[in-house]
């Protein structure tokens, strides 16, 4: 029998790893850029953000150039 807490542990990775997957195929044009896409960049980049605040080991921690400018591309729509 699997521990619980392995299993949420678990389900978090896989989790993440849709998120980054849905990410990823958005940059690479396999899938549209669209509200799920940001709504993954936005569950990513809050648990970035919790990784940086919990040891400094992450602290210079960033994406790359290419889901900064889709961060910038978001931005500019929600504001626009």
């Amino acid at each position: 029998m699997r521990n619980s807490n392995n299993r949420i542990g678990g389900e978090m990775i896989e989790e993440d790893r849709n998120h980054c997957q849905i990410v990823e195929r958005s940059l690479c044009g396999e899938r549209e850029i669209g509200e799920q896409t940001f709504a993954s960049l936005e569950v990513l980049s809050e648990r970035l953000e919790r990784l940086k605040e919990l040891d400094s080991a992450f602290s210079e921690v960033e994406f790359s150039t290419d889901v900064r400018n889709l961060q910038d591309k978001h931005n500019v729509v929600a504001v626009g």
